[in-house]
C-alpha cells in the first residue's frame, strides 16, 4: 500500500507543510472514529478534479462499513457532490438522504480539513474527511453514546477549523497511550467533570478517589493522590484541568494511570476538555524492569572492560620483564587483541543498546596501531574512507579484533621498517558490509597466506564468527590487498 506522501505526489499537488499536517492527523484520528462509532476516510483533491482516498480509520467501538481498505481509490460519484460542497464552502456538509455502502444503509457527512497555524487566520481546506455511520447498527442512545458522539463532533469541528490535532503536543511514548474505550472524562472550561464513562470512573476509583466524579473538580479530587507521591510530573495540574494537550502519569500505591488531556476549542476559545485515562501499572513495571536490566548489563560491560584492561596491564608487566624478543612480540600482539575487545565493551557500557558505533571503536583501535608504529620509529599513514555504521555487539567484537590484526600485520610485515601507507575502504548496504585493506609494502610471498597465527585468527573471526568471506591479493603495482565481505 502506498504511503500518504506517495499518494499525494502521484495524484495531487505535493506540499510539505500539508503532508506533515495530514500525517499528524492520521496519527490522532482513530480517537475520533471511536468516539463517533463511524468509519472515517481522508481525501485529498486530485489533478482530475475529484478526490483520492489517502487514509481510512475503522471504529473499534462499532462494526466497520468498509470491509476492505479504500485507500488509493477515487471517490464514488454518489459522494462527489457533497465532497465538493464541503471542500469549496469550507463548511461541514451532511447528505440528507441515506447512503448505501456494501449493502448497508449509512449516514454520510463531509468535513473540510484545514491546516493549523500560529495566526488566527483560517486558511482554505487542504483535504476532506467523509464520515460514514452505519444506520442498520443503530442503538438506543444512552448517556455514554451521546457524550461520546458529542465529543467526536467537537473534535470534527476543531479539524475543520485547523485546531486539531495540536502541533504543540509533546511527543510521548506510544506504548500505554489512553484510548476512548479505556476511560473518558468530559470537563467544562473550569475543569469540572460533566461526564465520566464507566471505565473512566472505575479507573479513578481503583486509584483511590472514592465516589462519583461528575460535578467535581478533577484536579481537586486527585489532590489526595498527588500529595502521597514522592515526585509529581510538572505537567500533571495542566492535564487534570484540561488546559494543555499533554500526557502525564498519576500514581497511587498499587496503581498507575496514564492520563491525556485534549483541550476542546471553538473559534480559538477553550470550551472544555476531553481527558482519557488508562491503567498502565503492569506496563510501567515492565519498563522499570527493562531499565534495571539495562543498567545491570551496562555495569557488566564496564566490569568486563576493566578486567580486560587488567589482563593487558599484567601482560605489559610480563613484557617488560622478558628478555626474549619472541616472547615480547607474542605478548604485545596479545595485548592489542585484548585491548580491541575492551574497546567494544567500553562502548557498550556507555550506551543503552547492544549496538556499537563501530566507526568510534575502529578509530580507537587504530590508536593502538599508531603506538606500535611510533615505538618502532616508523612513518605510518592511515587513510580511512567510508563508514561502518552501527553493528551488533556480537559482530563488533570479532570485527574489531580482525581489523586491528589486519592493520597491525600490514604495519609490521607489509611495510617493514620503512613505513608507508595503509588505506581502508568500507562500503555498507542494507545486506552487506564490504571492507578493503591495502598497503604499499613489499607484498605477499608465495604460499605464505594462512601460515601465521595472526592470519589464522583473522580467518577464524571473519569466516567463523561473522559468516563472511576474506581474500588476500598482491596487485601488480605492489603491496597487499585484503577484501572482506560480511553479511548483515
Amino acid at each position: 500500500m502506498s504511503t500518504l506522501s506517495e499518494l499525494i505526489a502521484k495524484h495531487g499537488e505535493p506540499n510539505k507543510a500539508n503532508i506533515e499536517w495530514l500525517t499528524l492527523l492520521l496519527s490522532e484520528w482513530q480517537l475520533v472514529a471511536d468516539l463517533l462509532f463511524a468509519d472515517l476516510v481522508l481525501w485529498v483533491p486530485s489533478k482530475q478534479g475529484d478526490f483520492i482516498a489517502v487514509g481510512h480509520a475503522r471504529p473499534s467501538s462499532a462494526a466497520t462499513i468498509f470491509f476492505r481498505d479504500i485507500t488509493g481509490e477515487t471517490i464514488k460519484k454518489e459522494w462527489l457532490a457533497i465532497a465538493k460542497q464541503a471542500f469549496e464552502s469550507g463548511e461541514i456538509a451532511i447528505l440528507k438522504a441515506s447512503d448505501s455502502t456494501a449493502g448497508l444503509p449509512t449516514k454520510l457527512s463531509a468535513i473540510p480539513v484545514r491546516r493549523g497555524s500560529n495566526s488566527n487566520e483560517v486558511g482554505a481546506p487542504i483535504a476532506l474527511i467523509t464520515r460514514h455511520t452505519n444506520i442498520a447498527d443503530s442503538r438506543t442512545p444512552n448517556k455514554l453514546h451521546i457524550n461520546y458522539v458529542n465529543c467526536g463532533n467537537e473534535l470534527l469541528g476543531m479539524i475543520s477549523e485547523g485546531s486539531f490535532p495540536d502541533f504543540s503536543t509533546p511527543t510521548g511514548p506510544r506504548r500505554g497511550a489512553p484510548r476512548a474505550n479505556d476511560g473518558l472524562l468530559r470537563l467544562d472550561v473550569e475543569g469540572i467533570v460533566t461526564f465520566a464513562s464507566p471505565n473512566g470512573l472505575s479507573a479513578f476509583n481503583r486509584l483511590g478517589i472514592a465516589g462519583e466524579l461528575e460535578g467535581k473538580s478533577l484536579a481537586e479530587a486527585a489532590t489526595k493522590i498527588v500529595k502521597k507521591q514522592s515526585t509529581v510530573d510538572e505537567s500533571l495540574p495542566l492535564v487534570l484541568t484540561g488546559k494543555a494537550p499533554w500526557r502525564a502519569d498519576l500514581e497511587s500505591t498499587n496503581l498507575t494511570l496514564s492520563i491525556r488531556a485534549i483541550p476542546l476549542l471553538k473559534a480559538g476559545a477553550r470550551t472544555g476538555a476531553i481527558v482519557l485515562c488508562r491503567e498502565i501499572t503492569e506496563l510501567r513495571r515492565q519498563e522499570q524492569e527493562l531499565l534495571t536490566k539495562d543498567a545491570i548489563i551496562r555495569e557488566i560491560h564496564h566490569r568486563v572492560k576493566n578486567n580486560l584492561q587488567t589482563v593487558a596491564s599484567v601482560m605489559r608487566i610480563q613484557t617488560r620483564r622478558s628478555d626474549n624478543p619472541e616472547v615480547k612480540d607474542a605478548l604485545e600482539q596479545a595485548i592489542r587483541r585484548v585491548s580491541a575487545i575492551a574497546l567494544v565493551h567500553n562502548t557498550l557500557a556507555e550506551g543503552f543498546t547492544e549496538e556499537v558505533n563501530f566507526d568510534e571503536v575502529f578509530a580507537d583501535s587504530m590508536r593502538l596501531v599508531g603506538e606500535l608504529a611510533s615505538e618502532n620509529s616508523k612513518t605510518l599513514k592511515l587513510r580511512i574512507d567510508g563508514k561502518f555504521g552501527k553493528l551488533n555487539s556480537d559482530q563488533a567484537t570479532p570485527l574489531a579484533v580482525a581489523l586491528t590484526e589486519l592493520v597491525t600485520n600490514a604495519a609490521t610485515h607489509g611495510l617493514g621498517s620503512h613505513g608507508g601507507l595503509i588505506s581502508l575502504n568500507s562500503k555498507r548496504t542494507a545486506k552487506q558490509l564490504s571492507i578493503e585493506v591495502e598497503d604499499n609494502g613489499v607484498g605477499l610471498k608465495k604460499d605464505s597466506i594462512g601460515t601465521g597465527l595472526g592470519t589464522q585468527i583473522i580467518k577464524t573471526l571473519i569466516e567463523g564468527e561473522l559468516r563472511g568471506k576474506i581474500s588476500w591479493f598482491s596487485p601488480k603495482e605492489g603491496g597487499t590487498k585484503v577484501a572482506i565481505n560480511i553479511p548483515l
